[in-house]
């Protein structure tokens, strides 16, 4: 079986925009899958071909609402049980990732959940991005290929040629990821020390580093709410940075987050298109990871190395 016919990629609805990128890419169609809906909200999902021995790669971000989730399982369901070879999931942003411990007694664990329903369903292998805590790639009995965001916002940042560059982190919790990019950019790194008063609201922050004249840049793995990156924002230009900018993975931008970022001391917030950005906000810029997912998809049917992909 050639190249050409040994796999197909399929989408899920809500994330159809980057799947037929990443098939412009690859130079091959996108699979016909259809979806029936009904009125009580259930839906069922079919494949309007055969998939029958070829490798299926399912393209769906997991982001709210939770249909999207739901989708996905049943495009699993369905393959399985069409006699797919290999079922892939190719999941850009993978929901539920925060709740990847027990931080207070009789919590859930939902990314643990999630990988358990993916392993069940039957996938043979997971394709992500910038899972927000690493060790969810554990939660798998699959191999997962974790990609970086990185590898498309690390050359946007080098184009704009900012001089004094600092890298930020918005909270401790993300100096790892700051730290790997102030070391690629050979620039000075900077913490934000935050406590917050309950989910998603910022109690109080304070900077840890000189940011007097500088440039900044805040790294992050997902915008929600908005709430600790333009908080961050305000604090540093206080503080008398000459400009800040943002950069993320995942647009997840949900509640007052369009209305806090055209507010705050952010000039512009730098996202990739793992999940669809329907609201417009004059600051905000998308960067597609369309090709880096094609040329995922193309190794892993070559049975090719993906590690020198990879930027930092």
């Amino acid at each position: 079986m050639s190249e050409k016919n040994s796999f197909l990629v399929f989408s899920g609805t809500n994330t159809r925009y980057l799947a037929e990128k990443i098939c412009a890419s690859l130079g091959c169609p996108l699979g016909n899958l259809v979806v029936t809906r009904f009125s009580d909200g259930e839906f069922a999902v079919s494949y309007e071909e055969s998939i029958r021995g070829r490798d299926v790669f399912l393209v769906q971000s997991t982001f709210p609402n939770s249909d999207n989730l739901m989708e996905l399982l049943l495009m699993i369901d369905a393959a399985k049980r069409a006699s797919a070879r290999h079922i892939i999931a190719v999941i850009p942003y993978f929901g539920w990732a925060r709740q990847d411990r027990k931080d207070k007694p009789r919590v859930s664990i939902g990314a643990k959940l999630v990988a358990d329903l993916l392993n069940v369903a039957g996938i043979d292998r997971l394709i992500t991005m910038d899972l927000h805590a690493d060790q969810i790639q554990g939660f798998f009995d699959v191999p997962v290929d974790h990609l970086y965001a990185s590898g498309v916002i690390l050359p946007y940042l080098q184009s704009l040629r900012l001089k004094d560059l600092v890298i930020a982190s918005p909270d401790v919790g993300g100096s790892k990821r700051a730290n790997t990019y102030a070391k690629y950019l050979g620039c000075p790194l900077v913490l934000c020390n935050k406590t917050r008063a309950r989910a998603n609201v910022v109690d109080s922050m304070q900077i840890i580093g000189d940011v007097k004249d500088k440039n900044v840049v805040i790294v992050d793995d997902m915008v929600d709410t908005a709430g600790t990156m333009t908080k961050a924002a305000d604090v540093m230009k206080a503080a008398g940075a000459k400009s800040v900018r943002a950069c993320a993975s995942h647009c997840v931008m949900s509640g007052p987050a369009n209305e806090r970022v055209e507010a705050s001391a952010i000039e512009e917030i730098v996202f990739t298109d793992s999940i669809p950005y329907t609201d417009r906000c004059s600051k905000i810029k998308q960067i597609s990871v369309a090709d880096m997912f094609a040329e995922t998809i193309r190794r892993v049917v070559n049975n090719e190395s993906i590690s020198n992909q990879y930027l930092i």
